[in-house]
């Protein structure tokens, strides 16, 4: 009885038992409810199919998106003092940036890269919602510097896609001071005459829209982007009056002169690549190469001479 049970009944089990689905091969949109298949959702840009809803991206994939090729290095970043202030909340600080780290495979909350986008290099640096929050850290700021001294080293724009809750709690004092050190990296890139444009995805807000979110020569943002210091929710309770339709969302900022674009993902790259030439004096970029011209057949070649000399 016990070698039926033990052994012949789960091998049965195992043939007949259903397959279990993974759970990651269907996304539903959190704005229409659409289910969508993860690699359609991956081609298009983690937009949705259905309603447009742009959801969040990884700087990594946003990178490979926008890329030539999907090529580009790492820059690197110095890494800064861990845990400072001996952070405690419901877990340690330093455990909190373990498991953020384990679930998005990156060191920290921004991703500083090089490469070419339209054939146009520039150096690029992308904030991680889905790491703490994207929370402005002195990670975030060394990474900020990093990119803006990359930047001016070799005479390149600087763009920044930002996306954070605000500055990081787990560092005090110490976060809120990012905001003046990203200022001065920023202004630092203004002066060696070179572009600064920031790209603003849903949601950036608290300090990061303070501070260097907000100084660039063009500010573009994706639709329907949240974009504010204060939430509304907390603007509601302290005015105690009901906000208009779509505040603090990117069309409504753009209506408002806060914004210079509001820009589908799918046409980001082609916008940034326009934009970026003409700031830089450059003509317009080269859509695509022409084949190579084919050498004529060596009896054509032969033929021509003979003929020209028949009609003399």
């Amino acid at each position: 009885m016990n070698w039926i049970s033990n052994y012949v009944r789960p091998r049965i089990n195992s043939l007949f038992s259903r397959r279990e689905v993974p759970e990651n091969l269907w996304i539903k949109c959190p704005e229409c409810g659409q289910m969508l298949f993860h690699r359609e959702l991956e081609q298009n840009l983690h937009v949705c199919t259905a309603c447009e809803h742009h959801m969040a991206i990884s700087p990594r994939d946003r990178f490979q998106a926008l890329f030539d090729g999907g090529i580009f290095v790492d820059v690197d970043v110095p890494a800064p003092v861990a845990d400072p202030l001996h952070f405690k909340d419901q877990k340690r600080y330093p455990d909190r940036l373990k498991a953020a780290q384990k679930s998005t495979t990156e060191k920290e909350a921004m991703l500083v890269a090089e490469g070419e986008i339209g054939r146009t290099p520039i150096v690029a640096a992308a904030q991680d919602f889905s790491f703490m929050g994207g929370s402005m850290g002195m990670y975030v700021g060394n990474a900020i510097i990093a990119a803006a001294e990359r930047a001016v080293a070799l005479k390149r724009p600087l763009v920044l896609f930002s996306a954070a809750g605000g500055a990081r709690m787990q560092e005090g004092i110490l976060s809120l001071m990012q905001m003046p050190r990203t200022t001065v990296a920023v202004d630092m890139v203004k002066e060696a005459g070179l572009p600064y444009i920031v790209v603003l995805t849903h949601p950036t807000t608290g300090g990061v829209t303070a501070s260097y979110a907000m100084l660039g020569d063009v500010q573009i943002a994706e639709p329907n982007a949240l974009i504010c210091f204060a939430g509304p929710r907390v603007i509601e309770q302290t005015i105690r009056e009901k906000l208009p339709e779509g505040f603090q969302r990117a069309e409504y900022l753009l209506d408002h002169g806060m914004l210079d674009r509001v820009t589908h993902r799918k046409n980001l790259k082609d916008e940034l690549v326009t934009i970026l030439r003409i700031l830089l004096g450059q003509t317009p970029a080269v859509r695509g190469d022409l084949p190579a011209p084919e050498a004529p057949a060596p009896e054509l070649v032969e033929e021509q001479p003979a003929k020209e000399a028949r009609k003399e």
